[in-house]
């Protein structure tokens, strides 16, 4: 376990670098200042032990700076109610006064290694099993084959990411497969749908809040933003975001900092953000419900995800895992799609895209009394209805969204839809919207 030791006193640093060193399972490097510590400490460290009264920077001071990256101890001579409680809201666990003897410190660090050791292994399997659940692209379109070549050159990068398309086309799947091939994939994904949750409720869902800041706070929590440190949030629906939000949230992004409700102390936090809307934003921008500054913080990298409509070589192939994985959660026998079942399939439009495909087929398989699904299996004759005309609209508005958004070259746009030249045009003259 590699520990940094802040400490101004010599001799207290001394003192503690030697009687540390003693332990085989301790590697140590000590900082006589906060600023030094700064400087020079990275991801391979794994606890910081700190003194609060130190010139230059305080011990409060600095873990503020850390934004909550590693595990703490205090060690302090003046140990004021005040401190201890500053501390705690920073996140730390133990606060030792000195003189103390070193088997206390000793103790507090395997305390701290054994937590460490156990969240580090939920991580694991919670990434481990998003990963399972993300990676499995069936990217046989050529459009979503694009779609993955840009995100994963992206993922590398920090560059804010706006996913468009229409409601059930997979955003947020989308959203965590980059998280899962950026190198930001050993710490969270946090995602957050911004019209799942009352307006009143969202700033402290975001920001976190303290002890107090209202009447139900009867302890502090930490924020999304927070939670998402090291890593990424996602937020959907962004375009359901109140407007008196969004000035705050921007500004999250300039200086990298929350504020907690009920408290006036910034903490610093450091994260990529994704966003997500099926939602026309230009036209929110004009009517003055959506601010334009804080658009263009968050589409540096746009990127549209065509329905499922316009993917039907994806169809049968996502139909097929699906099936295969309700028939083994529900041991319900290996299951197949008849042929008629498949044309249906591939001829439905998919209004609710493939969240309403994976529920088709999830209920086929359990209402089916045959190990053959057929097309009376799949209900779909009753869904094609009006949805067709919903969807159409919809996409009619995504279109003039993206030419308004490439000053109205069609190469560029043809290209943020992850189609080709041919392909955007047809879909202009379908809507009566290219100029002859």
């Amino acid at each position: 376990m590699k520990i940094a030791i802040i400490e101004d006193d010599i001799n207290m640093r001394k003192s503690l670098e030697i009687a540390l060193s003693e332990y085989s399972e301790f590697k140590i490097v000590s900082f006589k200042s906060a600023k030094d510590a700064l400087k020079k400490l990275d991801d391979s460290f794994e606890l910081i032990v700190t003194d609060i009264n130190m010139p230059g920077m305080d011990g409060i001071e600095f873990l503020e700076h850390l934004g909550g990256k590693y595990e703490a101890i205090i060690i302090t001579g003046n140990a004021t109610l005040n401190k201890a409680i500053e501390s705690i809201r920073l996140g730390v666990k133990d606060f030792i006064t000195k003189p103390f003897e070193v088997e206390t410190l000793v103790h507090a660090i395997k305390r701290s290694a054994k937590v460490q050791k156990v969240q580090n292994e939920q991580k694991h399997k919670s990434i481990q099993s998003n990963k399972e659940n993300t990676n499995n692209f069936i990217a046989t379109s050529e459009s979503f084959e694009k779609i993955l070549k840009v995100v994963t050159k992206a993922a590398q990068t920090d560059a804010p990411i706006l996913l468009l398309g229409e409601s059930g086309v997979g955003k947020e799947v989308l959203a965590q497969y980059i998280h899962n091939n950026s190198p930001r994939n050993q710490s969270p994904f946090i995602a957050l749908n911004m019209a799942a949750i009352p307006d009143n409720l969202l700033e402290a869902e975001l920001f976190g809040y303290e002890k107090g800041a209202f009447t139900d706070a009867t302890e502090g929590r930490a924020g999304k933003f927070e939670a998402a440190q090291g890593g990424t949030i996602f937020l959907d629906e962004i375009g359901e975001m109140p407007l008196s939000l969004q000035a705050k949230i921007l500004r999250v992004l300039q200086e990298k900092e929350v504020v907690r409700l009920g408290s006036s102390k910034p903490i610093k936090v450091q994260f990529r953000i994704i966003s997500a809307t099926n939602a026309n934003i230009k036209e929110k921008i004009k009517k003055q419900a959506f601010r334009e500054d804080l658009f263009f913080r968050l589409q540096t990298i746009p990127v549209y995800i065509p329905p499922l409509r316009e993917r039907k070589a994806e169809i049968i192939p996502i139909c097929e895992w699906k099936l295969k994985e309700v028939c083994e959660q529900y041991t319900l026998g290996a299951k197949t799609l008849s042929e008629e079942a498949q044309k249906e399939l591939l001829t439905y439009s998919w209004p609710g895209n493939i969240r309403e495909l994976l529920s088709v087929i999830e209920r086929a398989a359990i209402l089916s009394e045959e190990n053959e699904i057929l097309s009376a299996d799949l209900f779909l004759n009753s869904r094609e209805g009006s949805h067709r005309e919903r969807v159409e609209l919809l996409e009619k508005d995504l279109i003039l969204e993206i030419l308004e958004h490439s000053s109205g070259n069609i190469g560029e746009a043809a290209q943020v839809m992850g189609i080709s030249l041919e392909e955007f045009k047809k879909k202009l003259h379908k809507y009566h919207l290219l100029k002859e």
